[in-house]
């Protein structure tokens, strides 16, 4: 990893979501804000808005040596809301092998942490989660329309 391009990644995770938290009105815990968004108090600031806007600024950069994922967890759990974050890593490694980048958890606070060991969270590929979701929907239409 080119260090001038990890430091740039470092400030930009960091700096970027203050912004965003600003630009978010965020005065409450994660869960009311989304409450708020959901109830259309507020104008972003959900999960997937912090995952969109940060890693639109980080591909700005055209990174070299990083690698950018979406993560997601919790697409399949009862009890837990799904949530997505960034996820950085060295260039053709995989997001298991990288750094968590969730500004969502701290309100603009960036929360960071090797992937597998974050405490909260199980990530998984955007796309693999959408092929799953995708897989799904068909089973259930296709039970459906078997009936």
């Amino acid at each position: 990893i080119d260090r001038a391009e990890a430091r740039r990644a470092a400030t930009i995770a960091i700096e970027y979501p203050r912004e965003l938290a600003v630009q978010y009105e965020i005065t409450d815990p994660p869960l009311v804000h989304n409450m708020l968004v959901n109830l259309g108090a507020k104008p972003r600031g959900l999960c997937v808005d912090w995952t969109t806007d940060l890693i639109t600024r980080l591909r700005e950069e055209r990174f070299r040596s990083l690698d950018l994922h979406w993560g997601v967890a919790n697409h399949d759990s009862l009890y837990r809301i799904e949530h997505s974050t960034v996820i950085i890593s060295a260039r053709q490694h995989d997001l298991h092998r990288g750094v968590v980048l969730d500004p969502w958890r701290n309100g603009g606070d960036l929360f960071w942490s090797p992937t597998l060991e974050d405490p909260d969270y199980e990530w998984l590929p955007h796309a693999e989660v959408h092929a799953h979701k995708r897989e799904r929907r068909a089973l259930v239409q296709n039970r459906a329309e078997t009936r």
